[in-house]
Parts: structure tokens; sequence; C-alpha cells
């Protein structure tokens, strides 16, 4: 195509790029096409017109060689912007330490890096407008692509650009991104002969013709064929050359190149290697921000055979086009590219990653130092989460350990990253690939197993029973120090056991837990008692999870969720959310599936405690999608589970004991007892809310007898406002008291803040003296935990605002009553709140949602009601003030009750007529 200002054709992209660049405003254009179309010529006139506009123009190019390294590409970006990042306030620039290797904390989610950049780069375009072009984007490493997305479809408003180049027919996180494109397609017949011709003049009028035939309008081809073609007709003396017709045309061009490499000097050709491995970038910007790299010496003959070109800034040889990269590594024999990459591996020496990398791809034989290096990477991988990345590292790792215990431990990492990664059949593969007799029975390959019969099929009895079985033969074997894979086999018997919810077999694995317990980390012995038997072994346990989450930046990923279920079991998680908000995009965009859809039962479990029920649906949503596209039956039903009890609290009965039964259905005869519970607490809320409260009890009562908690039953304890309540009402005020008195004698106020909320209300609730009734109720109604706790904060209300229409009379009754009923309808829990306002009635007052007057609104309230007044969409909002559309629409749905409408017609009305101390 020429150079930029003779470049021949594309009146059409021109004119599409000269918009573009003069706009106002952000955009963001994808340019995509087939290998050697011109896209980087076009990307290369876009960022001149940009420059001459005034623009501040950055350059990145992906290299297939670093698309599995995390955030390889979004460093490119980065980098020439960080004096701007020093300007970002401390925990702005803590995000950015992952991207630039500067500290070792976990890996931020794609939406908190992702609103990072964006302010890093507002901060920058506020003194010149930026362009950001990135070429070869298929080949930008995952995590990079998923930020480059995020923040390409919410550049409106700002002052930045982003155009990115994308090779046709080649897989790219782009593809899902949406954003807009323009195709870039081959040249006019016209253009095609006018570059030709000028480019080549004085062909001979055959190969001219052959030479358009065979190019088809692609320009590279139009430029680099000619002489190919020229040569092969001179070979045959001037005869026909037709019989090159036919051969693709990247094919065909790698050919080209490939003659022109031959061609070069033995100590060239190296150089040029080592370059392809390295990454140096097609474009000559595109290097001049990734830091160290190999720079190509002594290659003037490659120059001067179209091979490489020369930045004109920095005088470093870069290759001409992506095909010379992948032409010079595919024509190098193994030696010579095991040779190159050991002498990338030299200059890396700082770049740990980037070493392994070369380390992994230029050794043969066993090294264990090398095989060390491996490890360190896929450790620092883990936590920067390339979890991908990480197993095919130790895996590596494994093949080059010198003893056979090594193999085995690495291969056993590989295994355990796999299985967190939804990679179930890998885990299992690389489990028992340690070699040898026996090696199917291993601990480590026990532990695959585990993981797959369990998340696979939910089979809770067989894999506990084999893992016990494990861990006592690493017990027997005189296991002294402690290990990795015991403490792994642990952690998993300690799921399993939380899933099936049985007394004995818990009572087996404190015994051996008695045994090997201090082989085993403090972590281990947290989830020990939390998942297992809360009421008796809880006390304290709420300041355990506190100080294990006092530095989280050295936690895995998978100890996050393991003390986050610990923290639901005592009801602290909201504390925690972030950390599983921060993690839990990252776990699913790098395939750490498993590990993400625990961490999405975490959230909507918090969500639907807080009272943000509309936002729990669709994080149960997401989830069950992603549970069902992985296979993971265990996960499909756990997820269901949590649907019908959202359900059954939202007043959708049939929706919710349709899940209940489903649940049920598949959970009770594998004897999943942690499912079985939750569908037995959907029947219990069910009935409750449609006032049967026969069926509650007899629901409720398979949970727990009333008086007693049954050891290892996760909802008994939960679930103690609901018998409570079910028993009142059928007439069985002693169970009821009975049940009352017997969280007090537990101490479950001392275990969590729910806890101490729903008993002191059962005990109120039960209280034949009214001194007792009073003192109990005024201490669930201001215990600081109530306002965490909405929905069963308003249910002591409205128990509250009867006993005192009946003991104190109607005008006494009416302030609880009124709160219970706002707080209904606020959640979305329409038999409740109906319930509410019929006893407002009896107690002589109107409907509570007509006659309250307006709550008051939060700051973020007041924030997203009056954007949404203005016509601006969720998405739009949430660009706005850096809020996922999700989160938009939850602030929304708390808003509409709050101020007595149902649609976002009448917000500016309903806004208009709130005090002034209320109006934004």
């Amino acid at each position: 195509m020429g150079s930029i200002g003779a470049m021949v054709g594309r009146e059409t992209e021109r004119e599409v790029l000269s918009e573009f660049t003069a706009a106002t405003g952000g955009r963001v254009l994808v340019l995509r096409g087939d290998a050697g179309v011109g896209k980087s010529a076009l990307l290369d006139h876009a960022a001149e017109l940009a420059a001459e506009q005034g623009h501040r123009v950055i350059r990145a190019a992906g290299v297939e060689a670093e698309s599995e390294l995390p955030f390889a590409g979004l460093h490119q970006f980065l980098y020439p912007l960080l004096p701007s990042i020093d300007q970002l306030d401390p925990a702005q620039r803590s995000v950015f330490d992952v991207v630039f290797g500067r500290g070792g904390s976990t890996s931020p989610s794609v939406m908190t890096l992702g609103i990072a950049v964006l302010d890093l780069l507002s901060l920058a375009a506020s003194h010149e407008p930026l362009v950001l072009v990135l070429d070869d984007g298929q080949w930008l490493d995952g995590s990079s692509t998923e930020v480059c997305g995020f923040v390409g479809r919410r550049l409106t408003g700002s002052a930045v650009k982003l155009l990115v180049g994308l090779r046709a027919g080649v897989p790219s996180g782009f593809d899902t991104a949406a954003l807009p494109e323009l195709a870039v397609a081959t040249l006019s017949e016209a253009a095609a002969e006018e570059l030709l011709d000028t480019r080549h003049t004085a062909l001979d009028p055959s190969v001219r013709r052959l030479v358009l035939d065979e190019a088809r309008g692609n320009p590279l081809a139009l430029l680099e064929l000619p002489p190919h073609v020229s040569g092969a007709r001179a070979e045959r003396g001037g005869g026909n050359v037709s019989g090159y017709t036919g051969i693709p045309l990247p094919q065909r061009l790698h050919q080209v190149y490939g003659a022109r490499i031959e061609a070069l000097e033995p100590s060239v050709r190296a150089e040029l290697l080592r370059g392809a491995l390295d990454g140096v970038g097609a474009g000559s910007a595109a290097d001049r921000t990734r830091g160290t790299r190999y720079r190509m010496r002594d290659a003037d003959e490659a120059a001067a055979r179209g091979l490489l070109d020369v930045d004109p800034l920095s005088g470093d040889f870069v290759f001409r086009h992506p095909l010379v990269r992948s032409t010079v590594v595919q024509t190098a024999t193994p030696n010579q590219r095991r040779a190159a990459h050991a002498v990338l591996a030299d200059l890396h020496r700082a770049d740990l990653e980037r070493r392994a990398s070369h380390l992994a791809a230029s050794t043969i034989d066993p090294d264990e130092q090398v095989a060390a290096t491996l490890e360190a990477a896929a450790d620092s991988a883990t936590l920067r989460g390339g979890a991908l990345a990480a197993v095919a590292w130790l895996t590596r790792a494994a093949e080059l350990s010198e003893s056979p215990e090594e193999r085995h431990r690495r291969l056993g990492d590989a295994a355990y990253i796999a299985g967190h990664s939804g990679q179930l059949d890998h885990a299992r593969q690389l489990a028992g690939a340690g070699g040898g007799p026996g090696a199917n029975d291993s601990p480590a390959a026990a532990l695959a197993a585990g993981y797959a019969a369990l998340f696979e099929d939910g089979d809770v009895r067989s894999t506990q029973r084999q893992i016990c079985a494990a861990v006592e033969s690493m017990r027997d074997a005189g296991v002294k120090e402690p290990d990795e894979v015991l403490t792994r086999l642990v952690d998993l018997l300690l799921v399993i056991n939380q899933y099936a919810s049985d007394d004995a077999a818990w009572e087996r694995t404190h015994r051996i837990l008695d045994d090997v317990g201090h082989l085993v980390p403090p972590l281990t012995r947290i989830y020990e008692d939390a998942w297992g038997d809360v009421v008796r072994r809880g006390a304290g346990l709420h300041a355990r999870v506190e100080r294990a989450f006092a530095d989280p930046q050295g936690l895995e990923p998978w100890d996050v969720t393991r003390l986050c279920v610990a923290a639901y079991h005592v009801d602290t998680l909201s504390q925690y959310r972030p950390h599983l908000q921060r993690t839990v995009d990252r776990e699913v965009e790098t395939g750490a599936v498993a590990d993400a859809m625990t961490m999405l039962h975490l959230i909507m479990l918090d969500q639907i405690a807080v009272g943000e029920w509309a936002e729990a649906e669709r994080t149960g949503q997401r989830c069950l999608e992603l549970t069902i596209t992985h296979q993971h039956a265990l996960f499909v039903h756990h997820t269901q589970a949590y649907l019908g009890l959202l359900a059954a609290l939202r007043g959708d009965v049939e929706r919710a004991r349709e899940l209940q039964a489903q649940v049920d259905a598949w959970a009770r005869p594998r004897g999943v007892g942690f499912l079985t519970q939750i569908a037995d607490a959907t029947g219990t809320a069910a009935a409750l809310g449609e006032g049967d409260y026969e069926a509650a009890y007899l629901h409720a009562i398979g949970l727990t007898p009333p008086g007693t908690f049954t050891p290892y039953a996760h909802q008994a304890s939960r679930s103690l406002l609901d018998l409570v309540e079910a028993a009142l009402h059928t007439g069985r005020s002693q169970q009821a008291r009975a049940h009352a008195l017997a969280a007090r004698d537990a101490n479950l106020p001392d275990i969590s803040p729910r806890l101490a909320l729903i008993t002191y209300g059962a005990l109120a609730m039960t209280a034949e003296d009214a001194a007792e009734a009073d003192a109990m109720y005024d201490r669930a109604e201001t215990h600081p935990a109530a306002v965490t706790f909405p929905f069963e904060h308003a249910r002591i209300r409205l128990a509250h605002g009867i006993r005192l229409r009946h003991t104190q009379g109607r005008k006494a009754a009416r302030p609880s009553l009124t709160l219970a009923a706002e707080t209904f309808e606020r959640l979305g829990a329409p038999d409740w709140a109906e319930r509410a306002r019929a006893e407002l009635r009896a107690a002589g007052t109107a409907a509570a949602s007509s006659s309250a007057p307006f709550a008051a609104l939060t700051w973020q309230e007041q924030r997203i009601a009056d954007l949404a007044a203005r016509g601006l969409t969720n998405k739009e909002i949430g660009e706005r003030i850096h809020l996922s559309p999700r989160t938009v629409s939850s602030h929304l749905y708390r808003v509409f009750p709050k101020l007595g409408i149902t649609s976002r017609a009448a917000l500016r009305d309903a806004l208009g007529k709130l005090p002034s101390d209320q109006n934004v």
C-alpha cells in the first residue's frame, strides 16, 4: 500500500479514520481483516492523523509469544503513563502493582483494574487527548484483552480513543467485547493494479497478470510476490509459472519470506530468531513501551531483503510484518530454537515469568534449578490471575524435575490448580501422570479423583471414604512435617463433609485432625470448626476469620473463598465481600471456574442477607449459566437451591417449589445433606410467606427438632426464627419457647450477629412476661446487626407491632408495623408486606405504602436516581460513576419503593417532592 502519504485506494477506510480521529469525545474502533490486507498501514495512517491533530499516540502490539503472560499487553499501554500513575491516590496506584510486577497482591478484578485504567487515562488525557493504537490484538493476553474491552466500552465522554487491529479468522477475546468494527477488505481491482504498478514497474505482462490473480487484492501479496514469481519464471527459463497457482495466500507468503530467510548468513538468521521468539514488534512504535527486549544487531542483510525495517526513533531493527516473524520461527530447527530461548532466558533474568517461558522452551534434560524457576513463575501467575499458565509451567517443571518425589509433587500441584480451574479431566490426567506402579493410587491422584467425583456428580459418600483413606494412609506412613498434599486432602475432606452434613463422617474427620492437626495450617482448623457444627464449635470463630484476613495479599484465591465460606457461617460475610468481588471476575476469565462458582454463591448469599434481592437474582443466574456450561452438577443444584430460597422470600412460590423439588430429587439420593437442608428451608420460607404455618412447621422440624439443634446441620440454627414463628402460629407455644431457650443456652448470640438478632427476637416472641418481651424486643431492634439483616429485622418488628397492638393498643403498634411494612416493600417480599399492611389496617392506619413518608435516600441512591431521571441508562450511569449496570439496577430497585413509585418515568416528579435536604 506504500507509505502513508502515498496510500493507494482505501478511500472509505481513510474517511472513517479521519472522522474517528477528528471527532470530539472518546471512541473505540476495531479494524478486522485478513493477514496482509493492510490493517497495520491503516493504523499507522490513523496514528499520523491523530498526531497531526494534537493527540498523544501510544502504540502497542499483541505478540503470540506473550499471549499467556498475564497483563503483558496492558503493560505496553501503561508503561508510558507511569508518571501519571504516580499522581493517583495510593489506593489507585496499588491496583497497578500487579501489572508492573511491583507487588505481591492478588490480581484485581477486570472491573477494578478497568476503572483504575479509565481514571489513569482520563488523568493523562487532561493534558492532551490520547489515542491508543493496538495492532495484532488477536495475540493480546487474555487479562489485557478483558481490560481493554472494559475500557473500550466506557470511553464516551472522555478524551481517549482506542483503535484495535485484529486478524480475521483468529479467535480473540475481542470477539465478544461488543466494540464497533470496520471490516478491512482487499483492494479493488483498480487499486490493486495501481499499487502493483507503482511499486513494481516494468513487470513482464504475464508476471503482472499472475501476481494480480494470485494476490486477489491483498496489498502485502502485491508487494511481496513479484520478485518471487519473477525468480520462479527465470529458473524455468522464462517458461510458464502457472503451476504456482492454488497455494493458499498465507502459506505462499511464508514461502516468499522463507526463501529470503534461507539466503541469509547463519548469524543473521540467529539474530532474527532471537528477535522473533522474544516478541519484537511488527511495527516501528510497538516495542518502545515494552521495557527490556532483545535488540537485533548486524542484521542489515535482512533489512535489505525486505524482512526488517528500522525504527526511525530508536534505530532498532523491527520485523516488517508478523508473517515474517512467524516464518522465522517455523523455518528454524528445534536445536536452533532452543539455543535462542537460552539466550533470551539469560536476557530476562530479572523478569521471572518471561524468563520461565524461555527456560521451559530451552531445556531438554532434567534440571532442578530450571524446574524451581518454573515453579516460582507458576506461583506468581496464580496470584496474578494466570491459573492456566500456572498449570502449564508446573507441568513443565515436573518434566524437568531430577527426582521422582519432586516430579510427583509438582504434578500434584498442577492437578490441584487444574481442578480449581474447572479442568477436571486434565486434573485427573496430571495426578496419574507420575508414572510407575501405583501412580493412580497416589494421594495426589486421590485428590484429583475426589474433586472430579464431587463436583461432576455430587458423589459425597464414596469420595468421603476415599479421601479419608488417603489422609489416614499418609498419617500411617509417618508424615512428620507439614505437607501440602496432606493439607489439600484434609481441606477437600472438609468440603465433602460440609456437603454431606453427616455426623458420623464429621466425627471421624475430627479424630483424624486430632492426629494430624499439627501438620496442617491454622486456616484448615478454621474450616473444620466453621463448616461443620457452628453451634458447638463456633465460639470465637469470627475473630479467627478476621485475623486470617488481616493480610489478604498473602492468601491464595481458594483460601479467600474458603475463609469467606467460614465468614458466611458466622454471618460476617459482608465485610469480606469486596475481596470476592475483586477476585471473581478474574477467576472466571482465567478459567478458575470452581473457585468462581463458590465466590458467586457467597456474593449471592450476602446480597440476600443485606436485602439486595434483585441483584442476588442476577448473581444466581450468572452462576447458574456458568455451572451449566462447565457441567458441574453439584454446583448446578447448589445454585438452584439458593435461587429457590430467594424465590420463596420474594413470594414466587411456584418457582420456589419447582426448584425445591429439583434440588431435593437430585441431592437426597446422593446424601448431599447441605442441599436437602436448603430445600427444606425453601419449603419453610414458601409456606411462611403463604401463611401456611402447619406446613412451615413440618418443614422446619425436618431441619431440627424444637428445643435442640441437630449436629452438623447448618440450617438448624439459621432456621431458628422460622421454627419459632411457625410453632407460635400453630398453637405450639411450648415448643416455640423451648427452642428460643435452647438458642440462648447454646450461646448463639456469641457466635454471629445474625444469630444474636434472631435469638433475641425468638426470646421476645415467646416470652410470657411483658418486661422480658419488651427487653428482648429492644435488644433485637437496637442490635448493631439489625440494619445488616433487614428481612429478619422487619419480621421481628412485625411481631413486636402485633404484640403491642394486643397489649398497649393500636397507636403504640403503628411505628413498628409501619417500619416493617416499608422494609418488606423495599425488599420485594409481597406476602410479608401485605401481612404488615393488614396489621396496620387493624391498627387503624391506611396501607403503609401510601401513607408512609418517603424514606431517606442515601447519597449514592440520590446520585443514581438523579442520573436516571435525566434519562441515562443503567449502563451510562455505571460508566459515569464507575459502577456495574447490575449494581445501578440494584440501587434503583431500592430507590423506587422509597419514593413510592414503580417506574423510571416517575422519578423526576418524585425527586422534586423530596425535602430540600434530600435533593441532589
